[in-house]
């Protein structure tokens, strides 16, 4: 890929340094060659990191055992702090260990930080169904540093979890990567959530990769929040009929925050099906984008895709960017997309004011009901109340 870019920037720049520093000769000499991602690029056409990525920490994050703050009340507990596994509860059916990472080069400078980045990598091997869900802490400690973290996730057949990750920080100029790739077996039901906890001033890059085999079932949910800048980018391959997915996300960004979902979604196999719902609130002068990729190859056929996105803009200069695409090859399918973008209902909101609430209230009353289609689906009392309070949260920072 030929970028022809002369000149690094100063964060280019000092990325190079960390990753000789990391040992990541390989991953140094390509981000060298060809920069960061910038708008030039398809992919990063909303989101030009030579532009949005200013500054870099100067150093990386160091080995600590802080524990996270965020608690689960009878959840298996994982944690992870700079990339490092510090400590795993004890899981019948389920192996956890790190294993060395392998320092691979391709075209997505992206992926080649985050390997160059990352130390280890923490493996989690699910052989049998589980009575609670495992939470994942990703812990983000010391300030002004570089951190990535690597996880892969395998089922056996038949097997049923659901693994909540929650991305903790104080770092407020710290710059995370996350790379995360689950194996869905065949007849597994896998449900699989990351919630966001930074500091206000983070940037943080994710990746989900999911690959599913035959009648296996995923459901997915991912928060965007709580960072300066922030990108998630999920990558869905179905290997085997009969598998279903269900991709969901929730952006929620103020002040002139730029939160970027990018999803491709790959129905490689015959009679396979997938629904994709996204939703965004922004307001003041942050932005949201949502780029969303659903292809069915050309033996695809009976495959079922729907995709929607939809955006809430609660002041005039904040922006939702939508992009969807489908590509498809087969002719016996059912795909479709679509995005909505608008403000508060202005009756809705007169009639509530009217009948005595403030305004305040009935704005968030309004966001709340607009919410509340996506966080039906999560049936988990906790992880639900969990959402709840995040929204919550970012109500009462933005009043």
């Amino acid at each position: 890929m030929e970028q022809h870019i002369v000149k690094l920037t100063d964060a280019e720049n000092q990325l190079a340094d960390l990753l000789q520093a990391a040992g990541a000769a390989d991953a140094k000499a390509a981000l060298t060659e060809h920069g960061l991602p910038h708008r030039r690029i398809e992919e990063y056409h909303y989101t030009d990191l030579r532009t949005l990525l200013r500054d870099v920490p100067a150093e990386l994050a160091k080995a600590n055992d802080d524990l996270p703050s965020e608690q689960f009340d009878g959840f298996s507990r994982v944690v992870i702090v700079n990339g490092k596994l510090v400590h795993a509860d004890a899981i019948d059916g389920v192996e956890i260990k790190s294993v060395d990472v392998a320092k691979k080069v391709g075209d997505d400078q992206i992926i080649n930080l985050m390997d160059g980045f990352a130390q280890s990598q923490i493996e989690i091997s699910i052989s049998k169904s589980l009575d609670k869900p495992i939470h994942i802490a990703q812990v983000h400690a010391g300030m002004d540093s570089v951190a990535a973290s690597k996880l892969k996730v395998t089922s056996a057949d038949g097997v049923e979890a659901t693994i909540i990750e929650t991305f903790e920080g104080q770092n407020d100029r710290g710059l995370r990567f996350a790379d995360c790739a689950m194996d869905v077996a065949a007849n597994a039901n896998l449900l699989h959530l990351q919630l966001d906890q930074n500091a206000t001033g983070a940037r943080q890059f994710v990746q989900n990769c999911y690959d599913l085999h035959e009648k296996a079932n995923l459901r997915t949910f991912v928060t965007h929040a709580n960072f300066q800048l922030g990108r998630t980018d999920v990558k869905a391959e179905f290997k085997g009929e009969g598998a279903h997915a269900d991709f969901a996300g929730l952006t929620l960004l103020m002040d002139k925050q730029h939160g970027d979902f990018t999803l491709n979604v790959n129905h490689a196999v015959p009679n396979t099906t997938s629904t994709e719902s996204f939703k965004s609130i922004v307001r003041d002068r942050a932005k949201a984008i949502f780029q969303g990729k659903i292809i069915v190859a050309p033996d695809a056929q009976k495959t079922d895709a729907q995709m929607m996105s939809q955006g809430l803009l609660l002041s005039e200069r904040a922006e939702v960017l939508v992009k969807p695409e489908l590509e498809i090859f087969a002719d016996d399918v059912l795909c479709a997309h679509g995005a909505t973008c608008g403000e508060l209902d202005a009756d809705a909101l007169f009639y509530l004011m009217s009948r005595g609430i403030s305004r305040a209230e009935a704005e968030s009353m309004l966001i709340k009901a607009f919410l509340a289609e996506l966080f039906d689906e999560i049936e988990d009392e906790q992880i639900h109340a969990k959402l709840e309070n995040r929204v919550d949260a970012w109500l009462a920072a933005t009043e």
